[in-house]
């Protein structure tokens, strides 16, 4: 009865699609979710309530700033967090529902309780009331995601030394707010709580922002993020923080050598993600994870036993919702006998500040380290038409292709809604496109779109037509 053709352990973006593909392909699939609640760290306390916090800190961000030239004039206006935080809470809710309506529909089997190995083909399930129970599979996808990261002197109380996970579900706007690392987390839920009004400084070890993209895309940012009122400390090394009570002060050692002092209300520890395996007794199964706690895995996703495969943050690559979602596919469709593909160069980076950054391919740092000829194409948003009618000027879309060929090796922005724009080129590459292919094709006007076309146009012979 508790038989399986599949059972996936975790529930998040990896963990249920590839459930549910598992399911549309005829498996007799279980999946296993610890919490009451379905969908993981992205549904709950990651991507989508991030993102409903974004978009309404902005609206009151565009009310404060931008609304006036509009003609819109509002008097009394204020930041009410607690609604804010209510209506993110109706939105993870809803979203979590709508994930176990899918697994109702597809007739996936749902065990609420953690889930470990009790040997290579059993997963125990043990519930919060005590209750076990044994599941046997011919396959078994571990996709047990991540928690956040910190380093010795950091450590999170989750009162005023906190993590994402607390910044989602704060009861106050912090007059001070300290950041430990320039990265996604730290930038997007730093963005937050600065439109409410917080003063927010960012404590970086690497020199530049958003380390991991190119290079241009941090020094830009950085600009447009002082505009907003953001201070930065970068090349900055954490010794300590401490919670002083209503405060909290951080102590860091910069560039020179000399020590730091700050303090603020908060102190947001946002250096990263580490991959969650803890509990699952591997060692009962054969296998073990690797130093970093990432669970190692062939070209198919397979461990040291081919039945049991790894997804999403607990194994290489970058933890991104998407990738892991690709990579649940992927596995049920290996399962079921079909040759499915991944491309990773073409994975998609997002970052949802205002405006959005999105890049995907390679940086201008990569393609130098490799040694390849490339030609660039650059196009500020400013320049567009539709930009300056919705006020949103800043940022720019940069083309990189080979000089040779023309094939385009990456994209990278920071515009409106690049989010949905790095799509385009995300598709051209895929079909590998040159640049004078986005070049020809007509774009609608006036749109946001436009850039990648200028873009597109300036790596080829320097002729875009409207800089």
């Amino acid at each position: 009865m508790n038989a399986f053709d599949v059972i996936v352990v975790g529930s998040g973006p990896g963990g249920y699609v590839s459930a549910l593909r598992c399911a549309q392909l005829g498996l007799k699939t279980a999946l296993v979710e610890k919490y009451t609640t379905l969908g993981g760290t992205c549904l709950n306390v990651g991507c989508i309530p991030s993102k409903a916090l974004l978009d309404s800190s902005e609206h009151f961000h565009n009310a404060q700033h931008n609304f006036k030239t509009h003609g819109i004039e509002i008097t009394g206006l204020k930041a009410n967090l607690s609604q804010m935080i209510n209506r993110k809470n109706e939105v993870v809710s809803q979203t979590c529902a709508g994930v176990k309506f899918l697994m109702d529909k597809n007739k996936v089997t749902v065990y609420h309780g953690h889930g470990s190995f009790s040997d290579a083909n059993s997963i125990l399930v043990k519930s919060t009331d005590g209750t076990e129970t044994i599941l046997q599979g011919k396959n078994i996808i571990l996709a047990t995601g991540s928690k956040p990261n910190y380093f010795p002197g950091m450590e999170p109380d989750k009162k005023r030394i906190i993590t994402s996970t607390e910044a989602l579900n704060m009861t106050e706007i912090p007059k001070r707010m300290l950041v430990i690392g320039g990265g996604v987390i730290g930038l997007e839920l730093g963005s937050v709580y600065a439109r409410l009004g917080s003063e927010v400084e960012v404590i970086e070890f690497a020199p530049t922002i958003l380390p991991t993209m190119d290079a241009g895309i941090g020094k830009e940012f950085t600009k447009i993020l002082k505009k907003e009122g953001f201070k930065f400390h970068m090349e900055h090394r954490v010794l300590k923080v401490e919670n002083a009570g209503k405060k909290v002060v951080l102590t860091a050692e910069n560039k020179k050598g000399e020590t730091v002092t700050l303090e603020a209300d908060y102190c947001l520890v946002a250096v990263g993600r580490k991959p969650y395996t803890e509990g699952l007794n591997l060692d009962k199964a054969g296998l073990k994870a690797s130093e970093r706690g990432q669970i190692e895995v062939n070209e198919h996703l397979q461990t040291a036993l081919p039945h049991i495969f790894a997804i999403g943050d607990v194994v290489r690559g970058a933890m991104l919702a998407h990738k892991a979602e690709e990579e649940g596919v992927f596995v049920a469709e290996c399962i079921a006998g079909q040759k499915p593909h991944i491309n990773y160069n073409l994975i998609p980076g997002v970052v949802y500040t205002w405006p959005e950054i999105a890049a995907v391919g390679k940086t201008e740092e990569e393609l130098k380290a490799a040694g390849i000829s490339y030609k660039v194409g650059n196009f500020p948003i400013k320049a567009l038409g539709r930009a300056r009618a919705s006020m949103d000027t800043s940022g720019f879309i940069k083309i990189l292709a080979d000089e040779k060929t023309d094939e385009v090796l990456g994209v990278h922005m920071i515009a409106p809604r690049a989010a949905d724009l790095i799509m385009e080129a995300v598709t051209a590459m895929e079909y590998r496109a040159s640049a004078e292919d986005i070049a020809r094709i007509c774009h609608g006007h006036p749109t946001y779109s436009e850039a990648m076309k200028e873009a597109a146009l300036a790596a080829t012979d320097n002729r875009a037509l409207h800089i």
